[in-house]
């Protein structure tokens, strides 16, 4: 099938604009290839270092001709989706010996839990986690004894974060090693019903307890459409993942079995062997492009649009809004996963999955067939699924049509036309909706609005009863260089009570908003923010304002409103405790949410 001229237009206008920092950032990576790892090269002293706790692998290691696998891990068992990784490294070090290979863990990184910092000072830190993930892994990495990374990170802002990194160190081939997701616990309707009881005062915390406890009840990812799951699609489509690999469950054969091809598949693309696969060649335009596809036709996660920006100029490529906006009006939507529908990732897998939406996407014009992937050249493996037979790992053809379309979609009969989310643009800045999860009849709102500094506020209001007519709800002072940009998404049920009382309501924020961004039409990541005196500074009660996803457009609607002063707000709370005193330095230097609120790229 050829490409998609709208496709083609988008990853030529990437292309072009990226031209001079791309043809750098490959110059600087096929230098550093040419040079190799430093291994050969280090004095005896540095070598035994490296090597001193090697055990078996050190005559290997010494002779320096088999490739040696970096390991680069976010375990911990605060995350769910990152305690599987605990016996990883002793997987891979065997997977490596197997086939002639040594691996290292190179380093750890850190990794939050967003879940545990929702409306909490720590969510303050979570954005700005990304940078510190990059950076750690760039420590870790810096030894520069490796032929191959293998990178272990799931969540949220932990795959961007490794993503920066093995973009930065570009020559090294990189290939990614999930998870999986857990099994299928409360559903997650069932959960976002029983939050809504909570924050309308119905149940008590014990029966919310009961509720968050049946859901999130095992290792592995949460089973929502949520940032984590949207990272492992994006991994897929940008050919960093074998196929097939990631919404397969923790602690099964299968899981294993891919975990090990993955290393398998590492210590075949080092420059030592005849297919060199160097992660900066495969993070090309034609990658982003596939992935930002993914995004809209799974209606992933917001958090994407900060991400991919921030991802992609680690490689050299610049992204911008409109890439993505003009992307969603390309590509259908192909599947209801929770937030969007009552499915979760397991049902979704189970209903065809990833294999399924890449083959239709494929034969639709609308991915790069020809991008290169860590598998090999080319998309159209990542069709099919792997399976365990008689004790081998094999990929086979999938279904080839979709096995519940009310979770999965062909192309050419999608849910709907465009993809999940759109850009918003005007007088109030640039801003993101998810709208596939949004009604349509809820996706314009026109009506007064209340403008808070505080996500506490807004509860507050809502507990004291102020909220009794059609409201923009503002709450500004909420973007990176305020306070690290923390998702709001603890207000979601506050929200979603006043909706389902039938008023209009929406939000407008310079904040973020959850992977899981449900049914209210919440208006995020506005720029320029409000600390950087943007127009959402100079709002007032009761200004009237227009969201419209429809068209597109964030506007207030008053005469006198661009030549009113900007307010300020006092942030200095925001700026000590839960570790926030040591972020001052990213908050006076982060970039805006349109070029992903980065701080090291």
């Amino acid at each position: 099938m050829n490409l998609d001229p709208r496709i083609a237009e988008v990853t030529d206008r990437v292309r072009a604009r990226s031209s001079a920092a791309r043809s750098a950032y490959l110059d600087r990576i096929r230098r550093a290839g040419e040079a190799g790892p430093a291994r050969a090269h280090l004095a005896c002293g540095n070598q035994a270092h490296a090597y001193a706790a090697m055990g078996e692998d050190k005559a290997a290691l010494a002779a320096g001709r088999a490739p040696n696998i970096g390991i680069v891990t976010a375990y911990n068992d605060m995350l769910s989706a990152h305690q599987p990784y605990e016996r990883y490294p002793d997987m891979i070090r065997a997977a490596a010996r197997r086939v002639g290979a040594t691996a290292q863990v190179a380093g750890g990184v850190p990794a939050m839990c967003d879940g545990v910092t929702q409306g909490q000072p720590g969510m303050e830190l979570s954005l700005f986690s990304r940078d510190v993930i990059a950076l750690a892994a760039g420590v870790a990495m810096s030894h520069n004894t490796f032929d191959a990374a293998v990178y272990l990170g799931i969540c949220d802002k932990i795959v961007p974060g490794l993503v920066i990194a093995a973009a930065t160190f570009g020559h090294v081939p990189a290939v990614f090693i999930p998870a999986g997701p857990m099994t299928s616990g409360l559903p997650n309707d069932q959960k976002a019903k029983v939050r809504q009881q909570f924050a309308a005062g119905e149940v008590g915390r014990d029966k919310l307890m009961e509720a968050e406890m049946a859901s999130y009840h095992g290792p592995g990812t949460c089973t929502f459409y949520g940032t984590a799951n949207t990272n492992q699609m994006l991994m897929e489509f940008m050919g960093l993942h074998l196929p097939g690999a990631s919404f397969v469950n923790p602690g099964t054969p299968l899981r294993d079995a891919l975990t090990v091809a993955g290393v398998e598949r590492a210590a075949a693309i080092t420059a030592l062997g005849n297919d060199y696969r160097p992660a900066g060649e495969i993070l090309d335009e034609r990658a982003f492009v596939n992935g930002i596809v993914g995004l809209m036709a799974t209606g992933g996660s917001t958090n994407l649009v900060l991400h991919l920006p921030a991802m992609a100029r680690a490689a050299g490529i610049i992204l911008d809004l409109d890439d993505f906006a003009d992307l969603s009006e390309t590509v259908p939507l192909m599947a209801k996963v929770y937030p969007n529908g009552l499915a979760d990732v397991n049902h979704f897998h189970a209903a065809g999955g990833l294999g399924f939406m890449i083959g239709e996407l494929l034969d639709a014009g609308l991915l790069h067939g020809d991008a290169r992937t860590v598998a090999g050249d080319g998309l159209d493996r990542y069709r099919r699924e792997p399976k365990l037979i008689e004790g081998r790992l094999v990929w086979q053809d999938g279904a080839g049509k979709t096995l519940n379309d009310r979770i999965l979609r062909p192309a050419k009969d999608p849910f709907q036309s465009t993809g999940g989310l759109r850009q918003l643009v005007g007088n109030l800045g640039r801003g993101v909706m998810k709208v596939s999860a949004v009604a349509p009849e809820h996706r314009v709102v026109e009506a007064p609005a209340r403008v808070f500094h505080d996500q506490a506020d807004v509860r507050a209001a809502f507990q004291r009863g102020e909220f009794t007519s059609d409201t923009v709800v503002v709450v500004r002072f909420q973007g990176p260089k305020a306070n690290g940009m923390p998702e709001l998404h603890s207000l979601t049920p506050t929200l979603a009570v006043l909706q389902d009382r039938g008023l209009k309501v929406a939000l407008v924020t310079d904040g973020r908003m959850s992977g899981a961004s449900g049914k209210v039409p919440a208006a995020i990541h506005v720029s320029p923010e409000a600390a950087d005196a943007g127009p959402l500074a100079r709002l007032r009660d009761g200004d009237r304002v227009r969201v419209d996803a429809a068209r597109g457009t964030i506007d207030v609607l008053e005469p006198d409103f661009d030549a009113r002063p900007a307010a300020t707000a006092d942030l200095s709370g925001n700026k000590v405790g839960i570790g926030r005193e040591l972020f001052e330095a990213f908050r006076r230097n982060v970039g805006p949410a349109t070029e992903g609120a980065a701080v090291v790229v």
